[in-house]
């Protein structure tokens, strides 16, 4: 705590000495108070410290991110873009070489069930997100395909011990199967800037802002189909419904391109991969340990077979769940 606390001093506040660590499994978040005698809001008397996870970033990475939080910020698009010093938003510990940058605090709660009129909300949000997205590169970030999120992560976890030996060749051949037959699915699809985990609880809503994503430490270059699926994950009619009215809403701010609504199934797949993948790179990580102990049962590795069946089963060319 002393480390974190003179770190933020150094950036010009004076801290209190309170510091709560925040909820966060792959970087360290922390909630910090500040003196802040013109505070017009018990939230100014407070910033949000993160951390990155050495290694996983590069600077650059970590730029494109905060240059497509400005650029949402700059259009007025609801946001919560880190501060900035002397022109500067991020920063490097001397002593860990870790870097690190502030943001504002910004209150807001998950929402209860997407009603109708909310997706529509959220829908039309996510447009101009994905408008503002498209209009330039993230040069340094991933691109979300076959390559990276399957392959590479295949190719890694296949070194590791953590599949029972009882299902390895079963998992790496259908994981292969998987990879291969997804492959000409990403051909000629267009990529852009869009948020990578726009899971339902990486958005919140609060009167002054109405509804806001935030977390966009996994942003990458891929198709805008991976936003919406990661939101509406679902597969019976009623997920159906809701993604038919989010385009439709979607369509108010931004042109929806209803090819890639056919990679729901392969990014699936793709984010299983990507997951296994993440969870065992972190594994002597205390904390990755605690949340995920049945990581090297044998129940998890029989259910992520069954998984990946399903993945070949709903990818495959012609079968298209949507």
């Amino acid at each position: 705590p002393d480390q974190i606390l003179s770190h933020i001093d150094a950036l010009g506040y004076r801290t209190t000495g309170r510091c709560l660590p925040l909820n966060s499994m792959e970087n360290r978040v922390y909630e910090v108070e500040i003196e802040n005698d013109e505070a017009k809001d018990p939230s100014e008397k407070f910033v949000i410290a993160k951390f990155y996870r050495p290694g996983r970033w590069s600077k650059q990475q970590i730029l494109d991110e905060h240059q497509f939080l400005f650029d949402l910020i700059n259009i007025d698009i609801p946001a919560i873009a880190p501060l900035v010093f002397n022109g500067e938003s991020l920063f490097q510990m001397e002593e860990s070489k870790l870097y690190y940058c502030l943001f504002p605090k910004k209150g807001g709660r998950n929402p209860d069930e997407l009603s109708d009129e909310k997706i529509e909300r959220v829908a039309r949000l996510m447009g101009r997100l994905h408008y503002s997205g498209a209009q330039k590169p993230a040069e340094h970030r991933i691109h979300l395909s076959p390559q990276t999120y399957g392959q590479d992560n295949l190719d890694y976890f296949l070194t590791t011990s953590f599949i029972p030996e009882l299902y390895k060749k079963s998992y790496e051949t259908l994981a292969q199967q998987f990879i291969d037959l997804i492959k000409p699915q990403f051909q000629n699809i267009s990529y852009q800037r869009i948020h990578g985990d726009c899971h339902a609880g990486n958005l919140l809503y609060n009167e002054q802002q109405g509804f806001f994503f935030i977390d966009f430490d996994d942003m990458v270059m891929g198709p805008v189909v991976q936003d919406l699926w990661l939101l509406i994950p679902g597969r019976d009619e009623e997920a159906i419904n809701k993604r038919e009215k989010f385009i439709n809403a979607y369509r108010d701010w931004n042109e929806f391109p209803e090819s890639q609504l056919s990679l729901i199934e392969p990014l699936r797949g793709l984010r299983y991969l990507h997951f296994d993948s993440w969870i065992a790179r972190r594994y002597e990580d205390p904390a990755f340990k605690q949340a995920f102990p049945y990581f090297t049962g044998e129940q998890y590795w029989a259910e992520r077979l069954g998984d990946l069946r399903t993945q070949v089963e709903l990818s495959t060319p012609n079968v298209v769940y949507y």
